[in-house]
């Protein structure tokens, strides 16, 4: 029992009393860190100099723990020492008003209460750096994932923008061209135009809209599917390219990669019209259970953008997206004239 400690008289009404006072301010920590702490310490040194308690300190450990944790190092290493300080000339004080309690007891005891007040501001502030160090991965990854999103928009719009303003600009060019002498097929070509710009605008707006909504189910870009590659190849025969379309295998890919395909061969065929038109082309998609293999070949002359000169911004990103897939991108001339893209994506279904 605490009045059977030489040296100390408490009463038990008075302990009970500062008992609990030091239990609500402990309780109330997390809602009133610094309020809580210096009431608590001021509690603690009331109850280490009048003996009504015999380790009080242990409820400024809590509280002093608490603020370390939401506090920066700084600031909770000032309270730190000034906890230290209060226990320290507490318990001195204690043994001056209490000389039966011996020196080399109260000395003791002072080291083991800094030690544990020490012991309690480490603990907090390890967990605040633990905090913070997972706040801040987090935030990488949030970044990451807006850079990667950015991209693949970024991507989208390319494809969009220069799928249809390569076929206006052959369109244009053809119908300034016939004007006078054919009126009927300048008035074809300027029908393909307004159908292009009209689709290209749909698009656009698709994609906009997307980004308007928040990142829910749903709000991904819709994959065009088999239709869409014909919708491609018809589109490029308006302007003057002989598509031949050749489809093999269950078309029942992921959405994600049916859409991967769908601008592989967007693009390949956009550069068939602007630098290889009027002429042949062959495009084959084999779909198997492993692979989904893309061969756009034309029989055009005409040099164009590799992926590494400048202005070869379209088939860098058919390689940035055939590298999700972890497939392989070759788009080179031919050696009997032509130029062949040819992708392989790998099919996870």
């Amino acid at each position: 029992m605490l009045k059977d400690r030489p040296g100390f008289a408490p009463h038990f009404l008075a302990s009970c009393l500062v008992a609990a006072a030091l239990g609500l301010t402990v309780a109330v920590r997390r809602r009133w860190p610094r309020r809580s702490l210096t009431a608590t310490a001021a509690l603690s040194s009331l109850a280490a100099v009048t003996g009504v308690l015999w380790d009080p300190f242990v409820a400024t450990a809590l509280a002093l723990s608490t603020v370390a944790t939401i506090e920066p190092t700084k600031r909770s290493a000032r309270a730190l020492a000034e906890c230290t300080t209060a226990a320290t000339i507490s318990t001195l004080t204690a043994q001056l008003t209490h000389p039966r309690y011996g020196t080399t007891t109260a000395l003791a005891w002072t080291l083991v209460t800094c030690a544990l007040l020490t012991t309690a501001w480490l603990t907090g502030n390890k967990l605040r750096r633990r905090r913070w160090n997972a706040t801040d991965l987090e935030d990488q990854r949030v970044r990451r994932i807006v850079a990667d999103e950015r991209l693949r928009i970024a991507r989208e719009l390319h494809d969009v923008v220069t799928h249809g303003m390569g076929l206006i600009a052959v369109k244009a060019g053809v119908a300034n061209h016939i004007a006078e002498a054919r009126p009927d097929e300048a008035r074809d070509a300027l029908r393909v135009i307004e159908r292009t710009s009209r689709d290209g605008l749909a698009e656009m707006r698709r994609l906009l809209e997307m980004l308007r909504r928040d990142s829910a189910p749903g709000t991904d870009l819709a994959p065009p599917g088999r239709d869409g590659l014909e919708d491609l190849a018809a589109h490029a025969r308006t302007a003057g390219v002989d598509v031949e379309l050749t489809v093999s295998g269950e078309y029942d890919l992921p959405e994600a990669l049916q859409l991967t395909v769908y601008r592989i061969i967007q693009e390949a065929l956009t550069n068939v019209v602007k630098h290889a038109a009027p002429t042949r082309c062959r495009v084959t998609v084999d779909v198997s259970s492993r692979q989904v293999s893309i061969r756009v070949v034309d029989d055009g002359t005409t040099t164009r953008p590799t992926p590494a000169s400048p202005g070869g911004h379209g088939l860098v990103g058919m390689r940035e997206r055939v590298a999700m897939y972890g497939g392989s991108l070759d788009a080179r001339p031919r050696p009997e004239g032509g130029f062949a893209v040819t992708a392989t994506l790998r099919n996870d279904r």
